[in-house]
């Protein structure tokens, strides 16, 4: 087995890669802190070189490793250096050593794992703290019986992830990718962090704001709290503090914002908060987090249809679909420059909203949507039975129902979602089902995510299957944008979730596939440019026909498809930046 020391990585060659890929350091990839809005000073961030095996799934022990995976790339991927398939009968082995702090002694050590695709199995020196199953978001193990302070400790992380042939949350990934499918993730995807934490320390925190009120509510959940603990919260206006307030601890407090600064995408401001918990003068746990004034709601009704305002103002929203693949690094950003960069230039080109599509990003990329200032309509992964058949047309096509093995699971990973990016002001609307991939009782599924978050708006279908409930009727129409059919639009927003898909083919900017994927091709950039802004002439007329919101397909090409705004690599905008933008603006004058 080689040392980590003497081991030389290097990306997998053979496809096109992003400019940033060169800035990855195998040493250090992805050093930033992962999670934004619950920051402690003190953790130890696990990436880097693993080593790792492929065995057969049945197989529970690893005898010896094949080489080195660099951590967080999956293991398909370039970045990764490895680039290999992982099949449904496979499992994915890592393992490494690491230290602790002396520092850390008498505190509670946390293992986390930003996400891992999919079935999660982990030992510390030889004991097995625990599994997780689910493929976007994120989980840790309290490892602190199980390690050493004196000497190295081995962490061993077992995965096996059988993509479409399994039946589990996956959005577009596919072990056979074409079309509009991709090259599977498996394993670690997200960055992997030691953090270490008092015996009594906040584990979760849920902020709502009230615009009109002037009030922020603040829920806590905080392991091992003692009757007499105190709390102290502070509130920042940039520098100036304008809430300090210490009492007795309760888990739900109202507080008092005088005269806010509201969230939009054109004034994205954001108060920093800093919470701590104080026991007999002595603070026991201390996290920095931040937050937005913005309420988004259905408005009455006006010229016969809901429109959608933010904090009581309508609004039109236009975006791109956004699928969060990258040619080098597939699911995982190659570096956070690189993931801060989709969400500036999709504002640059004059959107104001990403739907996340079908995929769940890591934490980072919530917080530069809430601080870029951009809206976001986040979309549940795709799981079980596929039902897009290309040869017969969408009426003719049926709804599968799932077992409640499936059910309970895809529940399980909603929630997940929904609490882990519920404090981003940048989510206003949840997309349970996407064109009726994995669709199930739609209407319980709205229920349960109404319970979940009375704050946001619920688009119950994006495209093809609409059961009448929720915010939005949403339908998909390519290439020209059409509104949804009045008798089903109801006491709804009217919503093109899906149109567009203009394609144009950049040499030496294209993945290497031999079937292309693309809803109209254009060999012209000016052509291609003179079709856009018909679509989106034709979107103004609609915007005053009680249209609210459409989206784009798509910001990015991907794979074989190649009906992106911009290359895969992000390397050539296709369409004059200046005149795209001029258009896109166009839009926002038409729903006064």
């Amino acid at each position: 087995m080689t040392d980590v020391n003497d081991f030389k990585w290097k990306p997998i060659e053979g496809q096109i890669m992003t400019q940033w890929a060169e800035d990855v350091n195998p040493n250090n990839p992805l050093p930033e802190y992962p999670r934004p809005q619950l920051r402690r000073q003190e953790w130890k961030n696990l990436n880097g070189l693993w080593n790792y095996a492929i065995l057969p799934k049945e197989k529970k022990t690893v005898n010896s490793y094949d080489t080195k995976i660099l951590v967080p790339f999956p293991i398909e991927s370039a970045l990764s250096g490895v680039g290999k398939k992982l099949s449904a009968n496979q499992r994915l082995w890592y393992q490494r050593y690491f230290k602790v702090p002396s520092s850390w002694n008498g505190k509670k050590i946390l293992l986390h794992f930003g996400a891992v695709d999919w079935e999660t199995e982990v030992w510390i020196n030889n004991k097995k703290v625990g599994t997780h199953s689910g493929g976007y978001t994120s989980f840790y193990f309290d490892i602190s019986e199980y390690i050493s302070f004196k000497k190295e400790n081995e962490v061993v992380v077992g995965v096996w992830d059988p993509t479409n042939k399994g039946t589990q949350e996956r959005g577009k990934q596919s072990l056979s990718p074409k079309r509009i499918y991709y090259t599977a993730v498996s394993g670690i995807w997200q960055t992997v962090w030691l953090e270490p934490v008092a015996i009594t320390f906040i584990k979760r925190i849920q902020m709502i704001s009230d615009i009109d009120a002037e009030t922020l509510d603040l829920s806590l959940l905080v392991e091992g709290i003692q009757p007499n603990d105190l709390i102290y919260i502070e509130i920042k206006e940039k520098d100036k503090i304008i809430v300090a307030q210490k009492h007795q601890f309760s888990p739900e407090i109202k507080i008092k914002i005088p005269s806010p600064k509201l969230w939009n995408p054109f004034l994205p401001f954001l108060y920093d908060l800093i919470i701590k918990i104080e026991r007999e003068n002595e603070i026991i746990d201390e996290i920095n987090s931040y937050f937005g004034m913005r309420e988004i709601e259905l408005s009455i009704i006006k010229d016969g249809f809901r429109k959608i305002s933010l904090n009581n103002e309508l609004i039109f929203q236009y975006g791109t679909l956004d699928q969060g693949y990258w040619p080098d690094g597939l699911y995982t950003a190659p570096t956070d420059d690189a993931l801060r960069y989709d969400i500036e230039i999709t504002k640059e080109l004059g959107f104001n909203m990403i739907r996340k599509h079908i995929k769940v990003e890591p934490a980072r990329w919530y917080y530069y949507c809430d601080k870029i200032g951009i809206l976001v309509w986040q979309d549940m992964p795709s799981g079980g039975d596929e039902i897009l058949d290309p040869t017969k047309p969408i009426e003719n096509l049926k709804q599968k129902d799932r077992d409640e093995q499936e059910k309970n699971q895809f529940y399980n990973e909603l929630e997940a979602m929904i609490k882990q990016i519920f404090n981003s002001p940048s989510v206003i609307v949840w997309v349970p089902f996407n064109e009726g991939w994995g669709q199930f009782d739609t209407e319980s599924v709205v229920k349960k995510i109404k319970e979940f978050d009375r704050t946001r708006l619920v688009d119950n279908a994006s495209g093809w299957f609409d059961h009448g409930v929720g915010d939005i009727c949403d339908h998909h129409y390519y290439p020209w944008p059409k509104m949804p059919e009045i008798t089903k639009i109801g006491d709804r927003a009217a919503v093109i979730g899906e149109f567009g898909g203009l394609g144009l083919e950049v040499k030496s900017h294209m993945w290497k596939r031999s079937s292309k994927f693309v809803y109209r091709n254009y060999d012209d950039p000016n052509r291609m440019l003179k079709k856009y802004g018909q679509l989106i002439s034709t979107l103004r007329k609609l915007i005053k026909e009680g249209l609210v919101a459409a989206i784009y397909t798509q910001i990015t090409d991907v794979e074989g498809e190649v009906n992106g705004l911009l290359t895969y690599d992000r390397k050539v905008i296709k369409m004059n930046e200046n005149q795209l933008k001029e258009l896109n603006f166009s839009l926002y004058q038409a729903i006064r």
